[in-house]
């Protein structure tokens, strides 16, 4: 009896695996259509076939494979929205912050380590480019994304990433000063 379950199963999961392949573009180009990239719907596509393999004893005898997988597709792009829209509204409430952070007073901007310009020069060009532009210009971040032609989320991203980039040099070139916040520096010219 446990046996003929067992067999029922494993051949219900074989139909299941072969109707997925089969109808493998069909359900590429259903996901396609609803996220706009066919890099995204084919990553969206693989994990709904695991789950599907994994969840084959789900589908009912009467109910068709295709149709219970279009569920399930269904069920995976739209959690795939809420995710990206989630980040997108982290990413703007980032900018935000951004947009809204004071600039140091300029007897602390004097005081700061002249290292630091030096090991701007360091980095990726986009990189330096945008905390010159933000940090030193004062140029607000959705401006500047606008200026270079990108999202202001992208921008707040570009900023971010060049000033973790920036700190990083500064923690490699200056060690403990660095943990200071480089404040009264003692490096010297050419330390870095």
């Amino acid at each position: 009896m446990l046996g003929s379950v067992a067999v029922e199963r494993a051949t219900q999961a074989s139909d299941v695996v072969e109707q997925l392949v089969a109808n493998h573009r069909a359900f590429l180009a259903f996901v396609e259509r609803r996220v706009g990239s066919r890099a995204l719907a084919e990553d969206i596509l693989q994990d709904a076939f695991v789950r599907g393999v994994e969840r084959a004893d789900q589908v009912r005898d009467e109910e068709s494979i295709r149709a219970w997988f279009y569920r399930l597709l269904r069920n995976a792009v739209i959690d795939h929205q809420r995710r990206h829209g989630a980040s997108d509204r982290m990413l703007d409430a980032f900018a935000k912050e951004l947009e809204s952070a004071e600039s140091p007073p300029p007897d602390v901007v004097d005081v700061v380590c002249k290292c630091v310009a030096e090991l701007a020069t360091t980095l990726k060009p986009e990189h330096r480019e945008a905390l010159e532009r933000i940090e030193i210009d004062g140029v607000a971040v959705k401006d500047y994304g606008a200026e270079i032609g990108i999202t202001a989320n992208n921008a707040g991203v570009r900023v971010f990433r060049a000033r973790q980039a920036l700190r990083e040099q500064v923690k490699r070139a200056c060690g403990t000063c660095a943990e200071h916040g480089c404040v009264d520096c003692t490096c010297g010219p050419g330390h870095c």
